[in-house]
């Protein structure tokens, strides 16, 4: 089979790999559509020491059933997959708070991923998805979540209901883009996206329907925001973030570009600034967006592009240098 494949920073191959071998609990899923995040572009960049050389990235996805080793799941059904593989008996699992298991895995990281034609998953990670679902809309379902996961657990910390705030997301690629688009949808009237890229600012603005403010020429508004979300998570917008956020308000923090930086933390303290970090989605956050995406919640997503799998590596290149407009690009490897 094709698959595409991370061979050294800054670099992608198209390449012939065997089909993956089925085991027990398992499905093997002939891949629809797959999704390029963030995650696997700091991985190409090289600065992921989790996922090395040599690994098939890819972790959003569709897909059809083509074999399986478990009864719960048939030949056939067209699903979506949780990548994250979690062990089901930690505390945390037991919790419903699964994404914090402590011996998780991951789909396009501890074992290959989908940017290929085929690829294999246990059995439990798999979720149906609607027979009439677009396979680019069910590839958009882990992004979604995390933007899903990450806004509700902001609205169970904010003083106010979220539809009367003020709004400022930072970063305009398919996280930011997906909550300002969630935000509105929830009711948010003031919905402000930070953006360095114009092609992306006009892209949220039609969009999003929000405000598009380029914050290399104008500064947003200081201690103005009930909310903050950064997208982003580099020291700069870090920054930012603390810098916009109101006395009271709250910082929801999503990125990960940079892994540690220092913070205004005499700010924090002394105007009560929650700080609040998120990490991708339960199952129960899955599928409530699955639900999510096929009622449109999410707009129609006309926004996302796609490549075949043969562009692959093109692809990664147009995003690395900010030639896309869209903040999503879906990889189809059929």
């Amino acid at each position: 089979m094709k698959a595409l494949v991370y061979t050294a920073p800054n670099e992608m191959a198209l390449q012939e790999r065997p089909l993956p071998e089925l085991h027990a609990g398992e499905v093997v899923l002939r891949i629809e559509a797959a999704g390029i995040c963030g995650s696997d572009m700091h991985a190409y960049h090289g600065h992921d020491p989790r996922r090395k050389p040599g690994l098939v990235l890819g972790h959003e996805l569709a897909a059809t059933v083509a074999e399986s080793a478990t009864d719960a799941i048939k030949v056939g059904q067209r699903v979506t997959v949780n990548p994250l593989i979690t062990c089901g008996v930690c505390q945390y699992c037991l919790q419903g708070r699964d994404n914090l298991c402590s011996n998780r895995g991951m789909v396009g990281m501890s074992r290959a991923g989908a940017f290929a034609q085929f690829m294999s998953v246990p059995g439990k990670s798999v979720i149906p998805v609607p027979a009439d679902m677009k396979p680019v809309v069910a590839a958009l379902t882990e992004p979604a979540a995390t933007v899903l996961h990450a806004l509700n657990l902001a609205m169970e910390k904010m003083h106010r209901p979220l539809p009367e705030g003020r709004v400022l997301v930072i970063g305009g690629g398919a996280i930011g883009l997906l909550t300002a688009i969630l935000l509105r949808a929830y009711g948010c009237k003031h919905v402000d996206l930070a953006e360095t890229n114009a092609l992306r600012r006009a892209s949220a603005e039609q969009h999003a329907g929000c405000v598009a403010i380029d914050p290399m020429a104008s500064t947003p508004e200081q201690d103005y925001y009930d909310l903050v979300v950064d997208a982003v998570g580099a020291k700069p917008t870090r920054n930012t973030a603390l810098n916009s956020v109101r006395p009271g308000g709250t910082i929801l923090h999503i990125g990960l570009q940079d892994w540690s930086s220092e913070i205004d933390m005499r700010k924090l303290t002394l105007a009560e600034i929650t700080l609040l970090g998120t990490y991708t989605y339960t199952m129960a956050d899955m599928y409530a967006t699955v639900n999510a995406l096929h009622n449109g919640t999410f707009g129609d997503l006309s926004w996302v592009e796609t490549r075949s799998l043969d562009e692959g590596v093109t692809a990664f290149t147009e995003l690395d240098r900010g030639n896309i407009a869209s903040g999503k690009v879906v990889l189809l490897p059929h």
